[in-house]
């Protein structure tokens, strides 16, 4: 036998191969959009191919899809290997969509060339995909897929489908729709929140140019306290102190931004509540971001507390919360309210409570509002902690205790009177008409003025640099 002669049988057969690719590609797919019945429907067909192995569908991301499409479906499937496969020309896809409004379109794909072979020549089954098709939020699909020709009429013909739901905007995909992105979907607002003491936390986080109102809630066994924040539209860090009426600590601190474009719907972010650092200096430590603790030295400084008394009358959602978070947001101030307190004022009887509170207190704000009984009825009474609900109004019994401090100059200073649209002590109260009275927020200029001068271990200089730059220039 000559030399390299068992050789040559390799050789032919590995340039066969070669010829073999270079003569027959391997097919590919081209699609198209149709609506209606395959024209090969309306012919008879002997054989027919069978029906798909496998058919997958996933969201992706698009970046040649323009807007709201930027989500399309990627559809892949795979052959069944028989010898079916020597008829197939083509796979028709048609997705049905059920949410708000009903979707549904078709697409073909066209195999470029016919299969030679149950399996690719370089080994695996044969796998095609299709990106298309929009993906809604929320969404339930319904993809259906057969092979063409299909079977012929009133034959049952082979055919293989799918359900896919769609998530929402937190997918770590869909987070990418234009209307996820304006409900917040890719903003980061990096809450951090500490626990100060054990009625204060403070939470700390960046703000969004999308919107301007923010709310921070306390969550442990339910809800222990609640804070507003208005902002400018712009990122910026930003931090308030959020009153609390339970242990905080390994509490859940909810962030709610209210963004133009989704109001009450946007997307809502989580943090948890651990120990404020012992360093003596604020949380976090990079004071330069943190637009409201720009004065570090004045952020070292206790907060004034103040004890608010207010008639039953008065809705509490609308005027006491409104004006307590006014105190806390813009004086850095620790409010006390009886009903934040339940639980002591049952211990420690209302009399008992309402004579420790003013001890504590550096001041105490008798709230007046001539607000309309049956407004408040209609838009908050009803609602959990409203005044209505509450098991006693301490008012008057604080008017009472407090009365003989009215009559000294001694303690007078301690007392304020703020009132809103235009309310007055009615006459069982006239003695309130020698505490000094505000009238919000006409008078919140002069209102702050009066909060500076409470008494506290800082100076008065350090004082007033800390709280006039913070009331005043609302």
């Amino acid at each position: 036998m000559p030399a390299g002669g068992p050789a040559m049988p390799l050789v032919l057969l590995s340039l066969a191969a070669l010829c073999w690719g270079a003569v027959t590609p391997e097919p590919m797919i081209q699609c198209g959009s149709e609506m209606g019945p395959s024209p090969e429907w309306r012919v008879q067909h002997t054989l027919t191919p069978g029906d798909l192995r496998h058919l997958q569908v996933e969201p992706i991301k698009s970046s040649v899809a323009m807007e709201d499409d930027s989500i399309l479906m990627n559809i892949s499937w795979i052959l069944r290997a028989d010898a079916s496969i020597r008829l197939l020309k083509a796979t028709k896809i048609c997705v049905t969509g059920k949410s708000n409004f009903q979707s549904y379109s078709c697409v073909r794909c066209n195999y470029t060339e016919a299969f030679q072979t149950q399996t690719r020549p370089s080994g695996g089954k044969w796998m095609f995909s299709y990106i298309g098709f929009p993906v809604e939020l929320n969404t339930v699909y319904f993809i259906g897929a057969h092979n063409i020709p299909n079977a012929n009429m009133n034959e049952d013909g082979p055919s293989m489908s799918v359900n896919f739901t769609s998530p929402g905007c937190l997918d770590h995909v869909m987070k990418y729709k234009k209307k996820c992105i304006e409900a917040g979907s890719l903003w980061d607002p990096n809450i951090t929140a500490c626990k100060k003491s054990e009625t204060m936390v403070e939470v700390n986080f960046t703000t969004s140019t999308l919107g301007n109102r923010y709310m921070a809630l306390i969550q442990s066994n339910g809800v222990i306290g609640v804070s507003y924040v208005s902002e400018q539209n712009r990122v910026t860090q930003t931090s308030v102190i959020v009153t609390v009426t339970g242990e905080s600590e390994g509490a859940v601190v909810q962030l709610t931004p209210y963004f133009h474009t989704c109001g009450n719907d946007c997307i809502r972010r989580k943090g948890t509540v651990v120990l404020c650092p012992q360093t003596g200096v604020p949380f976090p430590p990079d004071n330069k971001k943190i637009k409201r603790t720009s004065f570090p030295s004045a952020m070292l400084l206790p907060p004034i507390k103040i004890l608010v008394v207010y008639p039953s009358e008065i809705c509490f959602h609308h005027t006491v919360c409104y004006f307590t978070e006014f105190l806390q947001n813009h004086c850095r101030s620790e409010v006390i309210l009886d009903k934040w307190q339940k639980k002591k004022i049952a211990e420690m009887g209302p009399v008992q409570w309402l004579t420790t509170q003013k001890k504590a207190a550096d001041k105490v704000i008798f709230l007046l509002s001539n607000e309309i009984n049956s407004m408040c009825d209609g838009t908050c009474g009803k609602s959990e902690g409203s005044p209505r609900e509450n098991s006693q109004d301490l008012f008057p019994l604080a008017f009472n205790l407090f009365c003989s401090d009215l009559r000294s100059q001694t303690h007078l200073h301690k007392y304020m009177v703020v009132c809103f649209r235009e309310a007055d002590p009615q006459d069982d109260y006239s003695a309130l008409h020698v505490c000094p009275m505000y009238r919000l927020m006409r008078d919140a200029a002069a209102f702050s003025t009066e909060l500076l001068h409470a008494e506290q271990h800082v100076s008065a200089g350090k004082r007033f640099q800390a709280c006039h730059s913070r009331c005043c220039s609302l």
